[in-house]
């Protein structure tokens, strides 16, 4: 098993957004990376785990945890033109955008802040989401940083 840290912000899609889906489950639709759709084709697999991570926001951070359901498939966000993240460039015969499932597993009681996370750099170190200039929606996590992360959360 794999873990993961994926970003959203919660005014577009949050942690409670996803416990209100049927069967608690969506699909992490929206990502227009190419360094992201190939971690969901080639590494991310069903039963991996992910934090949920509320991004641009007044307090940023890992707010729940949540499981991936099904392995990569093309995101049909991107071939509807009323859609927010439409690709015209995207044909469906070559799609170019990739999404997977996600099932809401649980809320964190106390949730685990960027400053948490900064102020535990040391114990940390090479976490992806603390590292200057990194952008990206989706990161692999550690399985040492998963449990450490989760120890903080408590």
């Amino acid at each position: 098993m794999a873990y993961w840290l994926m970003k959203s912000e919660p005014d577009c899609f949050s942690i409670d957004d996803l416990a209100r889906r049927p069967d608690q489950t969506s699909g992490w639709d929206g990502v227009r990376n190419y360094q992201v759709r190939n971690m969901f084709r080639d590494q991310m697999k069903p039963g991996d785990q992910a934090f949920f991570y509320h991004s641009s926001c007044a307090e940023p951070g890992i707010v729940g945890i949540m499981r991936i359901v099904s392995g990569a498939y093309p995101d049909p966000t991107q071939f509807d033109p009323q859609a927010d993240h439409y690709d015209p460039k995207s044909k469906r015969e070559e799609p170019r955008w990739l999404q997977v499932d996600v099932r809401f597993e649980k809320k964190l009681k106390t949730p685990v802040t960027l400053a948490t996370l900064r102020a535990h750099e040391k114990q940390l170190a090479g976490l992806l989401i603390l590292q200057p200039g990194s952008r990206l929606s989706v990161t692999p996590v550690r399985e040492d940083h998963w449990h450490y992360i989760l120890g903080l959360s408590r």
